[in-house]
């Protein structure tokens, strides 16, 4: 019973923050993991072509943004729609502070619908 109010309570949120963001729609799932020497970030972005994604980094973390299109044509009957479309802008704040700082993006890739970007930490972390 615990677990289903908090997951209510998760999808209230959710919608809330659908409703009452300017402009974005969605915002995909983030996996940040940590090695010896590097910082990876995955993002979930299926159906996101990768010349659409915009990557920055900045003092306050990374934004990455872009748009799913809608694969939907008008003389299509729509049953359900569950998969969300259109743009978003996901913010991540990130431990910029040594042994990060500043952080160095060594790779991006997109891959089977996961953004991977990997920041390698300052010599001598």
């Amino acid at each position: 019973m615990w677990s289903e109010a908090l997951s209510m309570l998760d999808r209230a949120e959710k919608l809330q923050r659908q409703f009452f963001q300017h402009n974005v729609a969605w915002e995909p799932p983030v996996d940040i993991t940590e090695g010896a020497d590097y910082l990876q970030v995955q993002v979930a972005l299926p159906g996101v072509p990768a010349d659409s994604i915009t990557v920055s980094l900045d003092p306050s973390g990374l934004t990455i943004s872009a748009v799913r299109p809608f694969p939907c044509r008008g003389d299509m009957n729509l049953h359900r729609i569950e998969i969300p479309y259109g743009r978003f802008e996901r913010q991540i704040g990130l431990p910029l502070a040594d042994p990060y700082a500043p952080l160095n993006l060594v790779a991006k890739n997109l891959a089977d619908g996961v953004l991977t970007l990997v920041f390698k930490k300052k010599e001598g972390a």
